[in-house]
């Protein structure tokens, strides 16, 4: 049977070719219709824009790290210098999340998915051991009896993420906090993990042209 056809686009080739880009990210959408769900989400080759209004995190730390995953094209693997933040719990509001995918095939060109939740403010995002690979980050920030300079292997809850020790030298630079409080945040990231992930007042959208969050 032949793919179907909406406006000239074969909708099951356009869903294919987004794909290595964008699959995960519209996972966490459709699978968030539940609610809470274990959440771990990368953009294959490419960075990805967050902002926030607000992230308050508890048990915050920080270190170095390496990103890893395919190239776009999936030829082959890259890494990426990372700072890891991770809370063992966290609340956000008014979450953006964009990631653009360039030179789609069939006349399609640039395509923005834009992922939005917590825009309420009393029904923010939620998350339980949250940990981002960033690689750019700008907000006001405020934390809470912060120990700077502890080794990354001994910087307490939530600890190194499991499953990446390989990629962190324990003896070098981390910090930790009891509370963290950012707002304004502006961020690039090349990956979130959450073991769970709870969006409220979640809408996802894709749009043409190249139309990040920030």
């Amino acid at each position: 049977m032949s793919s179907q056809v909406r406006g000239g686009t074969r909708w099951k080739r356009f869903a294919l070719v987004m794909v290595p880009s964008v699959a995960a990210t519209a996972a966490v959408g459709v699978g968030l219709a539940q609610g809470a769900l274990a959440a771990s989400f990368s953009v294959s080759g490419q960075d990805f824009k967050v902002t926030a209004d607000s992230l308050v995190g508890h048990d915050f730390v920080q270190y170095g790290s390496v990103a890893t995953g395919k190239s776009l094209d999936g030829t082959k693997d890259e890494a990426h210098a990372v700072a890891v933040s991770g809370f063992s719990d966290a609340t956000i509001t008014n979450m953006c999340q964009s990631v653009v995918t360039p030179n789609l095939p069939f006349g399609l060109g640039t395509v923005t998915l834009r992922l939005t939740a917590g825009t309420n403010p009393n029904k923010p995002v939620t998350a339980s051991n949250l940990y981002l690979d960033v690689a750019e980050l700008d907000a006001d920030a405020e934390f809470t009896n912060i120990d700077i300079g502890v080794a990354a292997g001994n910087i307490g809850k939530p600890g190194i993420q499991a499953g990446t020790e390989k990629k962190v030298n324990p003896n070098s630079f981390g910090q930790r906090a009891e509370e963290a409080k950012l707002t304004k945040v502006r961020q690039t990231a090349w990956a979130t993990t959450a073991g769970t992930f709870k969006l409220s007042d979640l809408s996802l959208r894709l749009k043409s042209g190249n139309k990040p969050c920030y």
